[in-house]
């Protein structure tokens, strides 16, 4: 058995936390007297995952952690959540876990995608609307969503309409997990796209704008097999301050 490694896409600026992203990754923004990505790493270590990769740009000489390797996003200005990952594609292989920088999660919620045996599983939270009652600067409309059939995901886009439909629609949390054939399907995949892709790309204008929604959206395509973890228990996403107000209620 593989031991599990974890990538972290942690590169990107915040603008939408200015207040506190002039001077700190957004990862690195306090919740409750602990960062964010800090957080991250102790529930990943907790889980026995210690090889741990960070994808930093903006701000990264800030990420100072001695129990993780960096890995340097320099371009990060020149492309979206994708570029950062294909940053880290060397680390792509045998079992891993690639995980927003910029989300908190109960350990219950890690256990449940850990124990998941799939090519590739992704989080999906079923209750996702409610959150956005309360993040009122924030809108459903730009939600990851997640289009779920007989327990397989058919479609993974911003632009899923949830209602009326007899499938299941919920949010994609930000925490994906691949098998070692799920990691070589998407290094492959990764590597043909940077080479030959042009234009559109999925939800992306273009492939440089592309997050990590639209690759899996790519894997879909492509026939394989994409498994829903429906999980359980607390999480948010911290994009704006009210987001973070928000976060320091739920993890006080």
């Amino acid at each position: 058995m593989n031991s599990m490694k974890a990538i972290i896409l942690a590169a990107g600026s915040g603008t939408r936390l200015e207040k506190y992203t002039k001077k700190l990754p957004k990862p690195l923004v306090d919740v409750n007297g602990r960062s964010i990505i800090e957080r991250q790493i102790s529930l990943l270590q907790k889980e026995g995952i210690t090889e741990i990769y960070v994808v930093r740009g903006y701000k990264k000489e800030k990420f100072t952690f001695h129990d993780v390797e960096f890995i340097d996003d320099d371009h990060y200005m020149k492309h979206d959540q994708l570029g950062s990952l294909i940053a880290a594609k060397s680390k792509i292989s045998g079992n891993v876990l690639i995980l927003f920088a910029d989300i908190l999660f109960e350990d219950t919620i890690l256990k449940q995608i850990q124990s998941i045996k799939a090519e590739v599983a992704v989080s999906v939270d079923l209750n996702w609307k409610n959150s956005y009652e309360l993040r009122t600067d924030n809108y459903a409309s730009e939600a990851d969503k997640v289009l779920i059939h007989n327990g397989k995901i058919i479609e993974i886009s911003k632009n899923i309409q949830s209602e009326g439909t007899d499938k299941d629609v919920g949010e994609f949390l930000g925490i994906l997990k691949l098998s070692e054939v799920g990691s070589k399907s998407l290094s492959d995949k990764l590597e043909k796209l940077e080479n030959f892709h042009e234009g559109k790309f999925h939800d992306a204008v273009s492939f440089d704008n592309a997050k990590l929604v639209d690759i899996l959206q790519e894997l879909v395509k492509s026939k394989i097999n994409i498994i829903p973890v429906i999980i359980k228990g607390k999480w948010c996403e911290i994009d704006t301050l009210m987001d973070l107000e928000l976060a320091e209620k739920l993890f006080k």
